[in-house]
């Protein structure tokens, strides 16, 4: 199976694995901590990216690509997370969101989630937000 397939496979599988929340195993339900109407933001730091996400639609914004980059998500809930799949560029690109404190390390900010892209070969990690469960810390750093 060639590479990006099987990190493709392998985010997948990181966002369908059971998650432990407070000696509770939810293995056999799905994760719902995320209501399909919730914006929800994906970002990380070297190199700076970000995918937010509204619906169906997703903008991936780099510095290269100002003010960013838009196209169709196919949104899919796993038991200790959430997958986002489509195609940009005409390549797959796979986003996934799981519960966890998370920090971009830049800033003093905290986050509620953790964040995973793979693009183009590329993996990217950060963190992640939505528009009911938002980071905190200072809104401009």
């Amino acid at each position: 199976m060639p590479r990006p397939l099987l990190l493709t496979a392998a985010l997948m599988l990181a966002a369908c694995t059971p998650a432990k929340t407070d000696g509770i195993d939810p293995k056999g339900q799905t994760f719902d901590a995320v209501a399909p109407e919730e914006v929800v933001t994906l970002l990380g730091t070297e190199p700076f990216w970000n995918l937010k996400i509204e619906g169906t639609k997703g903008v991936w914004t780099t510095p290269e690509r100002q003010p960013g980059t838009a196209f169709t998500v196919t949104r899919f809930a796993g038991n200790g997370g959430l997958g986002f799949t489509g195609t940009l560029d005409g390549k797959p690109l796979t986003a996934t969101l799981t519960p966890g404190t998370c920090s971009d390390g830049m800033s003093d900010r905290s986050f509620p989630f953790v964040a995973t892209i793979a693009f183009g070969g590329e993996t990217f990690a950060g963190c992640g937000y939505t528009t009911k469960q938002p980071f905190t810390g200072a809104e401009a750093p």
